[in-house]
């Protein structure tokens, strides 16, 4: 029988090809157009610690004696509705339910939620002087990520990946590990209208990290058909003159290739040590658990890969860190989850020597509201875009400082106000890039991740 290119391409994507019909999207995948850095950067890779759902603030990273001297007490009508259509309701502050402590080494106060990671503080630089513009979760998980509320941007693993290029090309230099889909889904790690192979590689943990990874013939055979179909697929891109979109096909099957031969030995860690599974607190043989999320991120970070998010979710949009509606004290239930893993993570790289050179950044889409939303003596707290708190360590991060300042009960920023695109202006700056610079032509118009805004916080910056 004479098989046509297009027969050999669906039979070799069918016939133990899945990891590369997974790579595969309808827009297809293409190859990265790598930028020189600005200026010498401090940090090479990245790994973000997303806190799905909204932690509190004022529970976790800044404390508020008023809340607790003036527990109960009105501080009058909300300025406007909460929701839209919704009467106002008066306000009742509301005491955090964790004590607050300093780091040994360098005073910042963090609650009794995060034991092993006020322990690291000194290796952090605390911004208490986050905010955003929007009180919705999709909307404000999708600016935490790409930088825009209103419709779908290239996420910041995107951007870096497109500018920096991949350090191991042989596995692909964005990846996400999620449990769960989170908040506006894919969307938050997706290239959009940048070059396709930049979007993020999800692995969801557990026995089958990465889908159709393990072919269904042998290796030898598989490589053969492989080899043939990239023999095709060249012979068509002489007549196609240069079609990106046939180049990001066959980028595919490379990449789909190496993950089938690397990312078995990558996404094991049946050869870490007993002592390294008890600094994060993994049980032997297990995978799907926070802390073993966080041991994989390190695993890729020291095989090359560029941009690693773990996405904390234990139950996706129903079982996260919202606390709307709920009792706060939830928290206390995804904060074990992560605690001893992320303080783990930090003591690993530095050990290994890798903190240098990784940039940790500890975020969440938006705080908590210093009052009680169902009123007084109630236990839930709402969505708060005005302040709240994220953190960065190593990659050049000036280390046991607070940036920023929130008012006396933690409302509003009183001092040193860090928007999203100025926070995503800083991990940039970071890794070498001027967020000015790092643009790319669509619909017409130079796009870059901090749109028109931004500026990088200096004083985190060591």
């Amino acid at each position: 029988m004479n098989y046509t290119r297009r027969q050999w391409m669906k039979q070799s994507a069918a016939i133990g090809g899945g990891a590369s019909a997974w790579m595969c999207s309808p827009s297809l995948r293409a190859m990265p157009a790598p930028t020189t850095v600005h200026h010498a950067p401090t940090a090479k890779q990245v790994i973000v610690l997303y806190m799905s759902g909204g932690y509190s603030h004022v529970d976790t990273f800044d404390p508020k004696p008023r809340l607790i001297r003036d527990q109960d007490q009105s501080i009058g009508m909300e300025a406007r509705a909460a929701v839209s259509g919704q009467p106002r309701t008066e306000r009742f502050l509301k005491a955090p339910l964790w004590q607050f402590r300093p780091n040994r080494q360098c005073g910042t106060e963090v609650s009794d939620l995060f034991p092993h990671i006020r322990g690291q503080m000194h290796e952090a630089a605390l911004i208490r002087s986050m905010h955003c513009d929007h009180r919705d979760h999709g909307e404000a998980t999708l600016q935490l990520h790409t930088g825009s509320t209103g419709f779908a941007m290239p996420s910041l693993g995107a951007w870096l990946s497109y500018g920096l290029g991949a350090l191991n090309p042989n596995l692909p230099p964005h990846v996400v590990i999620s449990e769960h889909r989170p908040y506006s889904g894919p969307l938050i790690w997706d290239a959009n209208f940048l070059p396709p192979s930049n979007g993020g590689v999800r692995i969801k943990p557990g026995g089958d990290p990465i889908p159709y990874l393990k072919p269904t013939i042998p290796v030898a055979e598989q490589n053969l058909e492989l080899d043939l179909l990239q023999s095709l697929n060249q012979r068509h891109l002489k007549t196609r003159h240069s079609d990106p979109a046939l180049i990001g096909r066959m980028e595919s099957f490379r990449t789909a290739r190496n993950l089938r031969d690397l990312a078995p030995k990558v996404l094991n860690l049946g050869g870490e040590s007993k002592s390294t599974l008890n600094l994060y607190g993994v049980k032997p043989g297990e995978k799907q658990s926070y802390a073993a999320q966080c041991l994989l991120a390190r695993r890729l970070i020291e095989n090359g890969v560029r941009f690693v998010e773990i996405i904390d979710a234990v139950g996706a949009c129903r079982d996260n860190w919202d606390a709307a509606h709920r009792d706060v004290g939830s928290h206390a239930k995804y904060a074990r989850r992560v605690d001893q893993p992320i303080a783990a993570l930090i003591q690993d790289l530095k050990q290994r020597g890798l903190l240098e050179s990784t940039l940790l950044v500890f975020c969440t889409e938006f705080g908590r509201t210093p009052w009680a939303q169902d009123g007084k003596g109630t236990r839930s707290r709402n969505h708060h875009p005005a302040a709240f708190s994220c953190w960065l360590a190593g990659g050049g991060v000036r280390p046991g400082i607070v940036h920023g300042r929130t008012d006396d009960i933690g409302n509003h920023v009183a001092e040193d106000a860090v928007h999203i695109h100025d926070f995503h202006a800083t991990i940039l700056h970071l890794m070498g890039i001027d967020h000015q610079r790092l643009t790319y032509r669509h619909a017409g118009r130079d796009f870059r991740l901090t749109d028109v805004h931004g500026k990088a916080v200096k004083n985190v910056i060591a």
